[in-house]
């Protein structure tokens, strides 16, 4: 466990659970955890999840700009887009598994898996939409393994937090979906 490790674990569950909160406030937190996970992850050789950070600062600057003054106003995505959502996840995760396999990352499916996941996850939150807390759920769950697996103790704890989180926000955001959900006859 790394002084590095330690300082992107406590940025980045500052970050995660102001997100759940659905405060503004998150975004720059999410880019300071995000340049030190990148850092650690490429030492580490989890060259997925290190890109994976470059994705979570440019949603970070766009979710600062588009969740605005107020924070998340959650709503639902409709069942196509759930269905497109899901096929996407399917889809770019058996496309990215061999390229990574051909790298030689740490952790391929996972990470292929992870990686994918994590970035649909990341939109749907920025576009402040319910479904990204049962997507991070699963993905925080997958990657506490990997983590372990790969002896990120500290890191592997910290996904662990994020699945309860995720939970946390699940549920919080179900509600406030349908608080700000739109009645079917002014769609």
């Amino acid at each position: 466990m790394s002084a590095l490790e330690i300082a992107a674990f406590l940025i980045s569950l500052v970050a995660v659970t102001l997100g759940a909160l659905g405060m503004r406030f998150a975004w720059p937190w999410w880019v300071t955890g995000s340049v030190l996970y990148g850092a650690l992850f490429y030492q580490s050789e989890y060259y997925a999840s290190a890109l994976l950070q470059l994705v979570f600062i440019a949603a970070a600057i766009w979710g600062w700009i588009g969740w605005g003054k107020e924070g998340a106003k959650p709503r639902y995505s409709k069942n196509n887009e759930r269905i497109i959502i899901a096929t996407v996840l399917i889809l770019a995760t058996l496309i990215l598994y061999p390229v990574l396999i051909d790298i030689g990352a740490t952790s391929s499916l996972i990470e292929a898996f992870g990686f994918t996941g994590s970035v649909i996850a990341q939109v749907l939150m920025v576009l402040q939409r319910f479904e990204a807390w049962p997507l991070w759920l699963v993905v925080d769950l997958a990657y506490t393994y990997q983590y372990f697996k790969g002896e990120l103790y500290l890191t592997s704890a910290l996904y662990l937090i994020f699945s309860v989180i995720a939970v946390f926000g699940w549920v919080r955001w179900q509600k406030e979906s349908k608080v700000n959900a739109v009645p079917n006859f002014i769609k």
